[in-house]
């Protein structure tokens, strides 16, 4: 598989994880408080990181809903999501309540950004994460990658494809 979208980045520190790279494992709290860490799956499933810049955003909004909505497509028994955004966890608590999400909401407040600027995807002048979607294989390797600038919606169609080929490819798939 290979990168969906070119990057079309703002300010960051440093350029997004590609396809074929480690992704860094994480601990963080989720929206309850819970500490949620990537490497729980590892081994077990797939898994599916895709960062936001905002709670109670309108595109994040509608990006979260995608998910929640549609969560079948994103997370069942081979694959599990980790949303991420640098907001506080309060406020994803408040969020989550709002919106009846359900899935981790991880916050990645303290120290400030520091899971997505590992990934790559921290905009370090305003201080939050670019809209990054990041498949990743049981092994822990990055399969498939789309960042986007905050004020560019992602490409859930080219996610959906990227896990459907994911899906074909593994060891467990009946065919």
């Amino acid at each position: 598989m290979t990168n969906a979208h070119p990057t079309d980045t703002g300010v960051q520190a440093s350029a997004p994880l590609r396809v074929g790279e480690p992704a860094p494992d994480f601990t963080l709290v989720d929206q309850y408080g819970v500490d949620v860490s990537l490497s729980a799956v590892r081994g077990i499933k797939n898994a599916v990181v895709v960062f936001y810049p905002a709670a109670f955003s309108g595109i994040c909004r509608g990006e979260l809903r995608e998910i929640r909505d549609g969560l079948e497509d994103f997370q069942d028994g081979d694959i599990q999501v980790f949303a991420i955004s640098c907001d506080s966890m309060y406020t994803l608590r408040a969020w989550a309540d709002a919106e009846g999400h359900f899935f981790p909401l991880l916050s990645d407040f303290w120290p400030h950004g520091e899971v997505a600027r590992r990934y790559g995807v921290l905009n370090d002048e305003d201080g939050f994460a670019l809209r990054g979607t990041f498949l990743i294989d049981r092994s822990g390797t990055i399969v498939w990658t789309e960042v986007r600038d905050i004020g560019h919606g992602r490409d859930f169609t080219a996610y959906r494809e990227a896990l459907a080929s994911l899906r074909a490819s593994s060891p467990d798939a009946v065919g």
